[in-house]
């Protein structure tokens, strides 16, 4: 077999990646910025080139191959030089660090008609794929939930957290047995030995197909465990990759009803038997073949970048406390070519982004939006579906705009009550929530830790100083309640019972007390 390829970084994963392609006689070079590191291979792998200049490999005629397994800070950058030099690429994962950079790559594979393979090892693992043969032949019927733990008190790192490091494994498999991506994803976490590293986290995933999955990474665990727990209507599938022997098991259990309550009739599992052979050489294999074949790979840069862009929406539920975060396959939103996106985009289809506008990172805006020219929309904001934002709007971090609310020309939002230019006070930001349906005229002032409610009216001009009701028509500085909206926006009129019907729409309404309506039907 032809000796072409290079392990780029032979430290605490890579030299496993250099013992197999040595094995599988495919291993031309070995580098490594550390000529120490390297020292080590010299009686081991006397017969391989050693090199610590990234730029001399990409530069031989014979290598044809590059497998990068360095920190993954360094992915994209690496794997974007090899590609440039036309060499085939096997990284491992994350493919990159950001969705932008890992769309770029995929992007760059495809012109210069490269492989680009991404190191998802446990879909290799011969356990999985059989797992994913029950799956797929319905043996456990339809597919109901999927739990995941990674745990152990592994090598703790400062340059990446555990979601990072551990679940990409997880969401690989899960993706690879469901065939689907979530629909949206949370994701809780703890950070003991680093602040701001996380080193617990619990991520959940919603599906379109129903299914629901949990994910339980820990490298704090005081010992390892890997189990891969799959639910069906009909039987339940246990992986367990620490376990010596029947890694794989099929557990066959019955429901019967006694007196009208359903009761489990629990039945010893049945192992399912498969040929193990080490997950990291199948995957090492498979490279090569896909070298020869000119076939992309099973973990291709696409599939990478579905893991990355899981990863991407689970550490943005992290910053914020566990926050559903919607997960967007692609960029199918509109920007004018003068505004300012900010990498990572979390926008949903049918968005409009007109000249000027600035989006800062890390803020959600739903679907079928239309954000006027020169709006400002800061870091965490939340911005709901069908919501229009007109000219000159600054949205500031900590402000939630729920479903169909409507801003008008150069309303404002503020998120300190008492500013000073010399004083920071990002950590003393006060949120604002307006609720779904509210409207919000021209150059109206909202100050900040106040609630506008479900379609009420403020008026041009006004300046909101305390929550206003659901349905209130206010207006004024200070804002006070002159009235009551109709949900389609008319003034509404109640009679001596404190009830009355919508002239416009015919929606019904009752009224209880001073600062509350509550609707009644629709007659």
């Amino acid at each position: 077999m032809e000796r072409n390829i290079a392990v780029i970084g032979c430290g605490h994963w890579g030299k496993n990646l250099v013992r197999n392609f040595a094995e599988l006689g495919t291993l031309h070079t070995i580098c490594d910025s550390s000529p120490e590191l390297l020292s080590r291979f010299e009686n081991l792998h006397p017969a391989v080139n050693r090199e610590t200049d990234f730029e001399q490999v990409l530069a031989s005629k014979e290598i044809k191959g590059v497998v990068i397994s360095t920190p993954a800070a360094l992915h994209h950058l690496m794997t974007k030089q090899a590609l440039l030099a036309n060499k085939d690429v096997f990284v491992e994962k994350p493919l990159s660090l950001t969705v932008k950079e890992g769309e770029e790559l995929v992007k760059l594979a495809e012109e210069k008609t490269k492989i680009l393979m991404v190191g998802h090892v446990m879909e290799y693992h011969p356990g999985i794929v059989k797992l994913k043969q029950l799956v797929d032949s319905g043996e456990l019927g339809k597919l109901d939930y999927i739990y995941s733990s990674r745990l152990n008190l592994g090598k703790f790192r400062t340059e990446e957290n555990i979601l990072w490091s551990f679940a990409p494994h997880d969401i690989s498999v899960i993706l690879l047995l469901l065939n689907e991506m979530p629909q949206e994803v949370s994701a809780h976490g703890g950070c003991y030995l680093h602040r701001d590293i996380a080193d617990v986290t619990v991520t959940t995933m919603s599906f379109a197909s129903g299914v629901k999955a949990h994910i339980f990474v820990n490298w704090l665990h005081p010992y390892k465990e890997q189990k891969l727990v799959v639910v069906g209507e009909q039987k339940t599938a246990v992986f367990d990759d620490v376990t010596p022997k029947n890694k794989l098991r099929l557990y066959d259990y019955q429901i019967e009803r006694i007196n009208g309550v359903p009761v489990p009739q629990r039945q010893e599992p049945t192992p399912i038997e498969f040929t193990m052979t080490e997950p990291l050489k199948l995957e090492c294999q498979h490279f090569i073949d896909c070298l020869i074949s000119r076939q992309q790979s099973r973990t291709d840069g696409s599939s990478g970048l579905k893991v990355l862009q899981m990863l991407d929406a689970c550490q943005r539920s992290l910053q914020r406390q566990g926050q559903n975060i919607p997960v967007a396959s692609s960029h199918s939103f509109f920007a004018h070519p003068t505004s300012i996106v900010e990498e990572p985009p979390n926008i949903g289809d049918g968005t409009k982004i007109w000249h000027f506008s600035h989006i800062m990172p890390h803020t959600i805006i739903g679907k079928n939006c239309t954000i006027g020219q020169n709006v400002f929309i800061g870091e965490n904001v939340n911005i709901g579906n069908n919501v229009k934002l007109e000219n000159n709007i600054s949205v500031f971090d900590g402000v939630t705009l729920e479903d169909d609310v409507f801003c008008g020309p150069a309303c404002v939002f503020t998120n300190v009550k008492n500013p000073r230019s010399h004083i920071s006070q990002r950590d003393k930001f006060t949120p604002t929530l307006v609720k779904k349906g509210a409207t919000i005229g021209a150059n109206a002032t909202i100050t900040c830790g106040n609630t506008i409610g479900r379609y009420a009216f403020i008026g041009a001009g006004a300046v909101v100083t305390k929550d206003i009701p659901d349905y209130a028509l206010a207006y004024g500085n200070p804002a006070r309640i002159k009235g009551w909206a109709c949900q389609c926006g008319t003034t509404l009129n109640f009679d001596q019972n404190k009830q009355t019907k919508c002239s416009k729409c015919g929606n019904t309404y009752k009224q209880k007390g001073r600062e509350q309506v509550i609707p009644t039907g629709k007659k």
